[in-house]
């Protein structure tokens, strides 16, 4: 049984999305993973081994990398950080390895909140663009998610046109 104390489930109540927590901590993972993927697939290729999983690995990380993005920023804005912080969590995802440490180190501080603050009740206002785009995703997400997911395949495939990023500027 979950209710509004109990958030062992990682679902905000009155919605069906996970909570900051949980999301942070399945994309923070998921970031490392892809890294680790990515970092085996340029060993296999370098060495002459083969470059079958090269394609796989980057395009995957690639996705996540940006999927963690907007994680990042969702949370930040529900979480109310720093600028500093902020885009601590979101470049973070640039250094191997680095976002799973940066999340368990908000873990031990209680970061992020295992609800959204707009849903439990906490923020019972929006307040400027932030809130309130916050507001909307949490009361529409499944159009959000799809949205989402749609801007981030938009945006992974132009990258994917402008080539790898060491050929962006030559």
């Amino acid at each position: 049984m979950t209710g509004p104390a109990d958030t062992r489930a990682g679902t905000a109540p009155g919605t069906v999305m996970p909570g900051p927590r949980a999301l942070f901590r399945f994309f923070a993972t998921a970031e490392m993973i892809t890294w680790a993927l990515l970092i085996l697939a340029m060993i296999l290729k370098y060495t002459g081994t083969t470059e079958v999983l090269m394609s796989a690995a980057g395009g995957l990380h690639g996705f996540v990398f940006l999927c963690y993005a907007v994680v990042s920023v969702g949370v930040w804005v529900n979480q109310r950080w720093s600028a500093g912080r902020g885009a601590a969590a979101v470049l973070l995802a640039v250094v191997p390895f680095a976002t799973l440490p940066f999340e368990r180190s908000l873990a031990r501080r209680g970061e992020p909140d295992a609800t959204w603050r707009l849903v439990d009740g906490r923020s019972p206002r929006t307040a400027g663009f932030w809130d309130s785009l916050e507001a909307w995703v949490l009361r529409n997400v499944i159009l959000a998610a799809i949205l989402v997911v749609a801007a981030v395949a938009v945006v992974f495939s132009l990258l994917l046109l402008a080539g790898p990023p060491g050929e962006w500027f030559s």
